[in-house]
């Protein structure tokens, strides 16, 4: 019989990068002081579960370095050494090599073999003893007798046969220690026509007669003891074996960790709830609650086309159907949403090694963590971050004298924040250092040949920052200095639908804040006449609609239009005029006013046709990027409308005119 192995290798890697991650966050609590004995279990479990998998599928470059990783973990948390800086830095070494050697087995982009081999020699001299152990043992009071064997009770999880293993191979592993005695329970034996030839029934009392270590007897388990309720208890000496069944209240081990039985067997039912469905599943079923929302806009269009009783009907039909569609879209659409500690758990490290490099003292502080985003906007954010804080500690952040000296504490904050705003998710990076300074920034622009405002607002001033190639760093080094960063922070944000706004206070500190969308796929948008064309705002853009009064529009030298509300002058902008449809339907045009990239605007419209949820498609697989618009839509109509980019808009504004 053949098995596609490919599906075991998917799981495998994935479920190792959730591992290396988990690990590395735990190495770091440990770094920080923390320990707990049970933080240094959940690090060894997760590199016990990757060696595990990687010997089973064949990987062995991957199997040998978790093999001596797993060793020092198992001295660690039996106290034999302790937790110390060298120990810490090379098992951190050593999570950034399994990384490297598992995307080569997954993707075959070669590791480097010599990052593997220097790895695997600093574990060695570790455990060597090159760094002398800090712990002495602990003096017994008494020697111990040796015992005179192990009683083991030892059942099987049902799934046991489908991971590749055998309970009757780790039988005759342990009969190769000793005289060992074997019964069978058959209490989960179901009836013929119920059995499952791929399930495993049967449980086991052992009893191994052999003075052995228990190392020795758990080695025979450890290909399984995440799939199986382990109990091994010592046999004193001179004392008969006596093969007694496990009882309900005894340890299981689940997730390599000893625990009661009903505990472990809640956490069996926990982990039954859920199941790993493919991104590319969830995209599907999104794509056809799109088309339902799409085909439910055309029925309501039709209907008000229709006999009036008929279509009074048929509206109530149609209202419960739109609440149904509004009630599955949301509910489809929560199923990719993930939290946005998915992208900041990958920082704590990065912050450590970056502050060690350049000599800072740097404090990591998130917020919001489960703040949820859509998972592809999580996969896409999280090298802009990158990005940004780097930035925030190479550039923000002072050396501590410097900071000392400026009356702040030696180290330094970053800020990593996220929360729900409207229709948003706002993701904040701050620091408190130095802030930028506003005069060296226009100096650079001038020497650049940039066209710099005569009297800019600070928001001009810092958006020179997101031009091609702007940098004020005086010199070139491998984390900055080559100008490359903020405009590529601003084009992948844009590219998602998202804006970028940055603030700063020389002195005080910089803060760069990101709105995106909550999710890509649908949208709730309103429906504006421009010409003959029909165009979508996004709602969450929206702030009111209103009817301009002559004397409120007003022209401003080198400004051009501007429209008064409530006291505050606006930039006006045609929305027929930029998109050059034409001419507008009549004199007597309707104003909607919008905010973003944190301005507001008053766009001119022709009509006001409604509100109504649109599927959000992209233009550019279909024709090209196109300067104010961020997406397209198909109507009800079957007709296709833009969707206008608001912060694009916005930011075409800013854009100093040449003279």
């Amino acid at each position: 019989m053949s098995m596609d192995m490919q599906r075991f290798h998917a799981t495998f890697f994935e479920e190792s990068r959730e591992g290396l991650e988990a690990m590395e966050a735990g190495l770091l609590q440990l770094e920080q002081g923390q320990q707990d004995p049970e933080l240094i279990n959940s690090i060894f479990r997760a590199a016990h579960s990757i060696k595990g998998g990687a010997a089973t599928f064949g990987f062995d470059a991957v199997a040998a370095l978790t093999h001596v990783l797993e060793t020092l973990l198992d001295e660690l948390r039996a106290g034999k050494r302790a937790v110390t800086g060298p120990s810490t830095d090379a098992m951190l070494a050593s999570v950034d090599v399994l990384r490297a050697l598992l995307a080569e087995v997954e993707t075959g982009k070669p590791a480097d073999p010599q990052a593997s081999l220097s790895v695997q020699a600093r574990l060695n001299a570790i455990l060597s003893g090159t760094e002398a152990p800090s712990v002495a043992a602990k003096p017994e009071a008494a020697p111990q007798a040796e015992p005179a064997g192990w009683r083991v009770g030892f059942t099987p999880a049902p799934t046991l046969f489908m991971t590749g293993n055998d309970p009757l191979r780790i039988i005759r592993e342990l009969d190769r220690l000793g005289p060992l005695e074997v019964e069978a329970r058959v209490e989960r034996l179901p009836g013929f026509e119920q059995m499952d030839p791929l399930e495993a029934y049967l449980a086991w009392d052992l009893g191994l007669i052999a003075s052995v270590p228990r190392s020795a007897v758990e080695e025979a388990f450890a290909w399984v003891e995440d799939d199986c309720e382990l109990r091994i208890e010592p046999i004193a000496p001179a004392t008969p074996v006596e093969l007694e069944p496990v009882a309900e209240a005894d340890i299981a081990v689940v997730d390599g960790a000893a625990r009661p039985a009903a505990a472990a067997a809640a956490q069996h039912d926990a982990a039954e709830s859920s199941i790993r469905v493919s991104t590319d599943k969830i995209d599907g079923l999104i794509n056809l609650v799109g088309e339902l929302v799409i085909t439910q806009a055309m029925l309501k269009q039709v209907s008000g086309h229709m006999d009036a009783a008929l279509a009074e009907r048929l509206g109530e039909g149609l209202a419960l159907l739109e609440r149904n569609t509004r009630d599955l879209q949301e509910a489809v659409i929560g199923v990719r949403m993930l939290p946005v500690e998915a992208v900041f758990r990958r920082f704590p490290r990065l912050v450590r090694d970056l502050s060690a490099r350049l000599g800072k003292q740097v404090r990591l502080r998130t917020l919001g963590e489960g703040t949820e985003l859509d998972k592809g906007l999580i996969e896409k954010i999280a090298d802009p971050l990158v990005h940004l804080v780097r930035n925030s500690i190479d550039h923000g952040l002072e050396l501590p004298d410097a900071r000392v000296g400026a009356g702040k504490d030696a180290t330094g904050t970053i800020t990593l924040a996220a929360s729900h705003q409207g229709g948003h998710i706002v993701i904040e990076v701050a620091d408190d250092g130095r802030g930028l300074d506003r005069e060296r920034i226009l100096a650079k622009a001038l020497e650049r040949g940039l066209v710099v405002p005569e009297k800019p607002t600070d928001a001009q001033v810092w958006d020179l920052i997101f031009q091609p190639g702007f940098s004020t760093a005086d010199a070139v080094t491998d984390l900055s200095g080559r100008g490359v960063g903020m405009d590529v922070v601003r084009r992948n944000i844009q590219a998602l639908g998202g804006e970028v706004q940055l603030e700063s206070a020389l002195g005080q500190g910089t803060r760069v804040v990101i709105r995106l969308p909550l999710t890509l796929a649908i949208l709730d948008g309103m429906t504006v006449a421009v010409g003959e064309e029909t165009l979508v705002l996004p709602l969450s853009h929206v702030i009111e609609a209103l009817q301009p009064q002559a004397e409120d529009v007003r022209t401003m030298a080198g400004e051009g239009r501007v429209l008064r509300v409530r006291g505050e002058y606006l930039p006006l902008v045609s929305l027929n005029a930029y998109y050059r449809y034409g001419h507008a339907r009549s004199d007597e045009a309707l104003v909607v006013v919008v905010e973003g990239d944190g301005q507001k605007l008053a766009l001119e419209v022709d009509e006001l046709l409604g509100q109504q949820q649109v599927v959000v498609k992209n233009l550019e697989n279909n024709y090209r990027r196109v300067d104010g618009v961020s997406g397209a839509t198909i109507l009800g109509d079957g007709r296709v409308a833009l969707i206008v980019d608001v912060g694009g808009l916005v930011r075409s504004l800013r854009v100093p005119k040449a003279a």
